[in-house]
């Protein structure tokens, strides 16, 4: 799996709908509100490379009121979650 971060700048009246819309694309997981330079902030999480391209220049880019982005490339993820087990359907 590969796992992006998306910082969004974002129309200031839209932040609400725009991350509504975000959720809505295949491969974001999660749609944070944050306070700072930034509106919010996306997690992608897609099987290959390929798809964070297709998904930030193809998906991304095309809602108008994205002002602007930032893209971070996870290479290692370090968490006290076990997002494994956080994920498991069916399993004890």
């Amino acid at each position: 799996m590969v796992t992006a971060i998306a910082l969004i700048k974002v129309e200031r009246a839209e932040i609400n709908n725009v991350a509504q819309k975000l959720l809505e694309l295949s491969g974001i997981t999660e749609v944070f509100s944050v306070a700072g330079r930034y509106d919010l902030v996306a997690i992608l999480r897609v099987a290959r490379n390929e798809e964070i391209a297709n998904l930030v220049t193809g998906h991304i880019l095309d809602i108008r009121e994205i002002t602007y982005t930032e893209t971070l490339l996870a290479f290692k993820a370090f968490s006290r979650f076990d997002l494994e087990h956080m994920f498991s359907i069916g399993e004890a």
